[in-house]
């Protein structure tokens, strides 16, 4: 569906331009935002790979355990109904911190083995639990205490200060999370009754 939607604004753009004598600016801001993509790329590859490669060393190492005991308290309030000791936990908790590093790409594998571990203890089937409700609506909602890929990005654009936005992710960040978990409860406890 959003291919067709992308071609749709192609192709209005060019028939926009062309009717308007613009093909030449059109022309130029493909090429140049051709060579301004590709070097954001560039300069995020490297810090996707070194982020990627500290959540691989967490995943690994007796870290992981550590900041599980940290996240546990908020754990346990939100997933009630889940053995902390269960697979699904593990891939939640890697998802979560990964997540509050900033690096949502790095978080996915976690979070994809999250919901299958899920749902291999999902009671019903044909229906999604309220744990991976709640799991999704949390992930969607990415708490982050380090924007790693928002910083990264500012960088390569050449802000005059990257990490100006902290204070203001934290707040942004917090406020979603807990937002979203009441949201998502209250829509659970409806869909029960």
């Amino acid at each position: 569906m959003i291919d067709k939607i992308w071609c749709f604004f192609i192709i209005i753009s060019v028939i926009f331009s062309f009717f308007n004598g613009n093909l030449e600016n059109l022309n130029e801001s493909i090429f140049s935002s051709i060579n301004e993509t590709t070097q954001m790329v560039i300069n995020l590859f490297g810090g996707m790979c070194f982020w990627c490669g500290i959540i691989k060393i967490i995943s690994e190492t007796s870290l992981q355990e550590k900041l599980k005991k940290i996240i546990a308290p908020v754990n346990k309030r939100i997933f009630k109904n889940l053995d902390s000791k269960s697979e699904a936990y593990e891939h939640i908790t890697l998802n979560m911190v990964t997540n509050m590093l900033g690096i949502g790409n790095a978080a996915t594998p976690a979070g994809l083995k999250a919901v299958e571990e899920l749902e291999k203890i999902n009671p019903s089937k044909n229906k999604l639990s309220d744990e991976i409700i709640l799991f999704i609506a949390i992930n969607t909602a990415s708490l982050q205490v380090i924007p790693t890929n928002v910083i990264s990005i500012r960088n390569s654009l050449n802000s005059q200060n990257p990490s100006g936005i902290m204070v203001s992710v934290w707040f942004v960040s917090i406020m979603t999370f807990f937002s979203i978990i009441i949201l998502t409860k209250i829509y659970l406890k409806l869909r029960r009754n």
